[in-house]
């Protein structure tokens, strides 16, 4: 995430999705490697779940805002993630109520821009009633 110190309420799972930009096949590996279940898992307590670039519904130009993590933590090594926007947005396309309190959160904290997130969610390219149902979403919370 593009904060250095996220309230609590946002690090409470213990799972993070993640994609290769260098070859999606690496998604059978990451769940091979760092998945649920794994060595990994069982020694740090969280786990990766490798997906697909399609996996996700993103506005569009989501690769040319991700944030670059690399710190301490990462013995040099460095994470591109989601602009806390256009994850927003994944998630409430993801239609899954623990996304949705996620996206509550991060407005309840502010961490997010509702306009943004707005002007975002409607460049999406979905059907009609997906994107009415992810106005609808985005209005209620």
């Amino acid at each position: 995430m593009q904060f250095s110190h996220p309230p609590d309420d946002l690090l409470v799972s213990m799972e993070a999705d993640i994609f290769s930009l260098s070859s999606p096949s690496h998604a059978d590996f990451i769940d091979g490697s760092i998945g649920e279940g794994s060595t990994f898992h069982k020694t740090f307590g969280y786990y990766a779940h490798g997906v697909a670039e399609e996996t996700a519904i993103l506005p569009p130009a989501w690769k040319d805002r991700l944030i670059t993590l690399r710190n301490e933590n990462t013995a040099g090594a460095a994470g591109l993630c989601l602009e806390v926007h256009d994850l927003a947005i994944s998630k409430l396309f993801a239609r899954r109520e623990k996304d949705l309190e996620f996206v509550r959160t991060l407005l309840r904290h502010p961490l997010t821009n509702s306009e943004i997130l707005k002007t975002r969610l409607t460049s999406v390219t979905v059907a009609h009633d997906r994107m009415t149902e992810g106005l609808a979403r985005l209005n209620q919370l």
